[in-house]
C-alpha cells in the first residue's frame, strides 16, 4: 500500500497563505483539513500518526500545504498503469513562538473516480 521516498528539491516555498496552529490543537485541525482534501479515514490516521507528534512539540506551527498541480510543477510523478485520479499533499511546516497573521490557504476537494493514487508527506522548515 505503501511507498516511502525522500529527497532534497532545493526548492524555496511560499510560507505567505496557509494556517497558524497552536501545537496542542493540531490533531483536530489536521482532521478537518485532511477531510477537507479528500483523504480517507485510512489516510488521514497514518497521515496524524506520523505528523502529530512532530506538530505537538511546537507552542505554534505555519502550515502551508503544497497541492497536486504544484507537486507536479516541481517534481513530476510516474505511475503505471497512470491513475483516474490523482491527489497529493506535502505539508510544509515551520514551527513559531507565536501566532503569525497571514492569508489563509483555500484547500480544493478531491474527487475520486476509478483508481485513485494518494501521496503525502511533508516538510519541516
Amino acid at each position: 500500500h505503501y511507498l516511502y521516498w525522500e529527497g532534497d528539491t532545493g526548492t524555496v516555498y511560499d510560507m505567505s497563505k496557509g494556517f497558524v496552529v497552536k501545537g496542542e490543537d493540531s490533531a483536530a485541525f489536521l482532521e478537518e483539513k485532511l477531510a477537507a482534501l479528500g483523504f480517507t479515514d485510512k489516510e488521514a490516521n497514518e497521515f496524524i500518526i506520523y505528523w502529530l507528534p512532530i506538530l505537538e512539540a511546537s507552542q505554534y506551527n505555519l502550515i502551508r500545504f503544497e497541492l497536486t498541480e504544484e507537486r507536479e510543477a516541481s517534481n513530476a510523478l510516474h505511475i503505471t498503469p497512470a491513475p483516474d485520479s490523482l491527489l497529493r499533499v506535502a505539508m510544509h511546516i515551520k514551527a513559531v513562538d507565536a501566532p503569525v497573521t497571514i492569508r489563509e490557504q483555500r484547500l480544493p476537494a478531491f474527487e475520486r473516480v476509478g483508481f485513485a493514487a494518494v501521496e503525502w508527506g511533508g516538510c519541516i522548515h
